[in-house]
């Protein structure tokens, strides 16, 4: 029985899969949902920080937030609440801390996201939360 769930997003479609998969075992279980959308600021850090950079960032947390609110809605409407955090660093070191923080018993990403480069990213992240989660992780193949 799980009674808190973590989702992980990055807004593409593979995630969009975990997130339904994150809303049917909350409905399953009866259990508090959350979602996480990290914006992974470890790509940027050797750069200097300058107005380029603030508004990548501030690209990315607008992005983030969209894709929250998306799967919010999506989770609204099949009748579970959902919990969104925005965070900012390692992408799995952050679905860890989060994890850990919440106390959840259970992490639900996808096996990888967008395309390309951030395909390779996410799949290390999937790797990286497998390996050092101390609870329960599905990973949602697509």
């Amino acid at each position: 029985m799980f009674r808190k769930i973590l989702v992980a997003t990055d807004g593409s479609e593979p995630a969009e899969k975990a997130i339904d998969k994150a809303i049917a075992e909350a409905q399953r279980w009866n259990a508090e949902l959350h979602a996480i959308y990290v914006v992974e600021s470890g790509l940027f850090s050797s750069l200097p920080m300058d107005n380029t950079l603030e508004v990548i960032y501030s690209l990315l947390q607008k992005e983030g937030k969209e894709t929250l609110d998306a799967a919010q809605e999506r989770a609204g409407a099949a009748g579970v609440p959902l919990n969104t955090h925005i965070r900012q660093g390692h992408a799995g070191s952050e679905i860890i801390a989060l994890a850990e923080e919440l106390g959840v018993d259970l992490i639900i990403l996808a096996s990888h996201g967008k395309s390309g480069v951030d395909r390779l990213l996410l799949g290390s992240v999937t790797d990286y939360v497998v390996r050092h989660s101390p609870v329960t992780t599905t990973v949602v193949r697509t």
